[in-house]
């Protein structure tokens, strides 16, 4: 069985219990730190409001019901599709996209090697 490990990310008042598979958790904290620090830069009007990665832990039972987890692969699909609508095209909304798609890919290929659906 994979080992996964959850990145805990907060919006405002809410929070955000993302799966990963152990080896690409901290990608994916990284990555959202390095996105919040960028995303100011970005000049277009539509940018989407991004929530801040606040922690890490290896095993997560969520007590509420209305909480849900969500895969990572999930989670970067919809992260791309938001920064992808986002019209563009210069520095650094490219490198950002480049480094979304870049783990989007990593993990496509690791959800297909653990026959994970």
């Amino acid at each position: 069985m994979a080992l996964m490990r959850y990145v805990i990310l907060q919006q405002e008042q809410n929070l955000l219990f993302v799966e990963m598979p152990r080896d690409y958790a901290y990608q994916l904290s990284a990555l959202n730190l390095r996105l919040n620090k960028e995303i100011d830069k970005l000049t277009a009007s539509k940018v989407p409001a991004l929530p801040i990665a606040v922690a890490e832990c290896d095993n997560l039972d969520l007590l509420q019901e209305s909480l849900l987890i969500t895969s990572g692969l999930d989670y970067i699909n919809d992260l791309e599709a938001a920064f992808s609508a986002i019209r563009e095209e210069n520095y650094p909304l490219i490198s950002l996209l480049t480094e979304i798609r870049a783990l989007q890919a990593q993990l496509e290929q690791w959800y297909e090697e653990e026959g994970i659906a």
